[in-house]
């Protein structure tokens, strides 16, 4: 059995009524990223993350992940700089996870000018950027010493993971096994141009921890990501792929998140975020 979460700002900006919302869908655990009290997660005070941790307790609810922004600059920036932004941020993220107790609290894959004039950005951070994979490794560190996972997350944009082959091998080098997890979002290796497919999946099977899952169509000449759908609507396989994520019980919560693309002219965009809760829940029925 899998359960299902979505990220906290998908039912509102007005942290209450969020909370609320998850109680009516049925949905136990919190993945919190933005709109709690008009802030990310990272920028919480500890008086704000204590508060917060009230209200979800009043509401018997938990915390499963913080979806932090750490790492997610262009590593063109500097060690300096990634160590000023995000190492000393996450001392502070740590103290309000030890309020809020998630299971996990989440880095992004960095970011570079440079994504679209190199093939493999792991050959660019060997050759150019031998600082960032150690920096990584310190980031985890901090976090498994306060017992904590760690998760990275694929971006998008100009994110150093576009193929599963470029995951992998960062994974490789940052040697970290047991304390960090790929969350895979599905649909943001797509916009980076690998298209979600079994194989894709089966390649990355051994490194997903946690699994983000949004609609996405694409449009009659290609198959890059056009239009933002429900994931009834998607185009790519979202019922045999999560089924087998579910199966596989390597990723125990599956997060819904809001999809990404342009707004298709006649497409009913009405309450879509119930109806992917509803569509995944009946499609596969062992997900509680």
């Amino acid at each position: 059995m899998a359960k299902v979460t979505m990220l906290n700002s998908m039912a509102g900006n007005d942290f209450q009524k969020t909370l609320d919302a998850h109680i009516l869908w049925n949905i136990e655990l919190l993945d919190l990223k933005d709109g709690i009290f008009g802030k990310g997660i990272a920028e919480l005070t500890e008086d704000e993350a204590r508060r917060a941790s009230v209200l979800i307790c009043e509401r018997k609810l938990s915390v499963y992940c913080f979806s932090t922004g750490l790492f997610h600059g262009e590593m063109e920036l500097g060690e300096e700089k990634f160590r000023e932004d995000y190492l000393n941020k996450l001392a502070h993220v740590i103290k309000l996870a030890n309020i809020l107790k998630p299971k996990m609290i989440r880095l992004l894959a960095t970011q570079t000018s440079k994504r679209w004039e190199i093939k493999d950005s792991i050959k660019y951070i060997r050759a150019n950027f031998p600082w960032l994979i150690p920096l990584y490794a310190e980031a985890i560190d901090m976090i498994s010493s306060a017992g904590f996972e760690a998760t990275i997350e694929n971006e998008v944009g100009k994110c150093i993971f576009s193929t599963p082959e470029e995951i992998i091998a960062f994974f490789d080098e940052l040697n970290c096994k047991g304390k960090v997890c790929l969350t895979w979002d599905v649909q943001n290796l797509w916009q980076m141009g690998t298209y979600p497919t079994p194989d894709v999946y089966n390649k990355l099977k051994g490194l997903i921890g946690y699994y983000h899952l949004k609609g996405g169509q694409h449009d009659n000449e290609s198959n890059q990501l056009c239009w933002r759908s429900s994931l009834e609507d998607a185009s790519w396989s979202v019922v045999e792929i999560t089924r087998q994520v579910v199966m596989d019980s390597v990723s125990p919560v599956i997060c819904l998140n809001p999809s990404h693309g342009k707004p298709k002219e006649g497409y009913d965009y009405s309450n879509i975020t119930k109806r992917d809760l509803d569509f995944i829940r009946k499609a596969i029925p062992e997900i509680e």
